[in-house]
């Protein structure tokens, strides 16, 4: 579900009816645009690379980086299998591992890995609601993947037939960096 823009207002935008297009459809543009571009803001989270069940009620989780969770906090995981939504951290066993509350996890002593990573987030881009900047960004990636999709080949062609530069190509990030600079997370800028 996106976060940041509505169906509504890209809709708006891209000055398509919604009979033409439903909320469904723009949703998962939206995601995408907002996926794309969240790995690029200041957000706590941390991926998940295995996990291990040791009762119904407590699993251990295995970060890739060191984690600053502490007992008690909230965080949001996803993409962990069994173990989605919103958890409660019971315990810290070092900086890369925490232990979290589980009903009805299924037990299984042995540590799997998730492939691929999952997320544990104490927030997501929903501290970037009401900014112009980040939400501006979020509605032209938006609207460049919404034409990727509609055009022959992912290549808008003027009106003499003259084809449009491709629009998804690894530069799909950089037009936008100006407007969401100030909030840039360093270490995705790491390669």
């Amino acid at each position: 579900m996106p976060v940041l823009v509505t169906a509504a207002q890209l809709r708006a935008v891209l000055g398509v009816p919604n009979t033409l297009y439903d909320d469904t459809a723009l949703d998962a543009i939206i995601n995408t645009a907002e996926d794309a571009i969240g790995d690029f803001l200041v957000q706590h989270k941390i991926a998940i690379e295995a996990q291990k069940s040791e009762s119904a009620t407590l699993t251990t989780l295995y970060a890739t980086q060191p984690h600053k969770f502490y007992v008690g906090q909230t965080v949001t995981i996803s993409g962990v299998t069994g173990h989605n939504g919103s958890k409660v951290v019971a315990s810290i066993v070092d900086i890369y591992t925490f232990k979290i509350t589980t009903t009805g996890a299924t037990i299984h002593e042995e540590i799997r890995f998730e492939i691929p990573n999952g997320i544990a987030a104490v927030n997501s881009l929903s501290q970037y609601n009401g900014n112009a900047a980040v939400e501006e960004a979020v509605l032209q990636i938006a609207v460049d993947v919404f034409q990727s999709r509609l055009a022959a080949g992912g290549t808008q062609q003027a009106l003499d037939f003259t084809p449009a530069p491709y629009r998804m190509g690894r530069t799909l990030l950089y037009k936008v960096t100006g407007l969401i600079s100030k909030y840039i997370d360093s270490n995705s800028q790491v390669g």
